[in-house]
């Protein structure tokens, strides 16, 4: 089972809207890269929400509740979407800024591809992450 990362503006989506939906398509994806790691995402598989732009932070869990299919809205049809649903909140939410502080995480993908939108979380990382957010992971 992979673990991910989906990063989103607070203004766009936030971790309180998802919670209230209860379920919500993940869109407007259109890196080629971050459609293919959509594409590899398996139903059941935990996601880090991730708010960027105003303090970026990890602040919650969710899991992929349906694989991918094709995003109506493209008309090329080389991008897709999934849909997500709220696990659970951090306790603590994890910054940006202690992430980038932290030397174990200089391999993470969030770190390394700072503007791609989605992305690979690997098995120590996600471990690490969910302790510093207070959550076993």
């Amino acid at each position: 089972m992979a673990q991910w990362l989906m990063k989103t503006e607070p203004d766009d989506y936030s971790w309180d809207r998802l919670v209230a939906e209860g379920e919500t398509e993940w869109s407007g994806v259109r890196n080629h890269q971050a459609a293919a790691n959509l594409r590899a995402m398996k139903l059941g598989e935990p996601v880090f929400f991730y708010r960027s732009v105003v303090e970026p932070a990890i602040v919650g869990v969710m899991t992929v509740s349906a694989e991918w299919y094709p995003d109506p809205s493209d008309a090329t049809g080389k991008f897709v979407r999934v849909k997500v649903k709220p696990r659970r909140p951090l306790q603590a939410e994890v910054s940006l800024k202690a992430i980038k502080a932290d030397a174990r995480f200089a391999d993470l993908a969030l770190v390394r591809q700072s503007r791609l939108s989605v992305v690979p979380v690997g098995d120590a990382h996600w471990r690490i992450l969910c302790g510093m957010g207070g959550l076993t992971p």
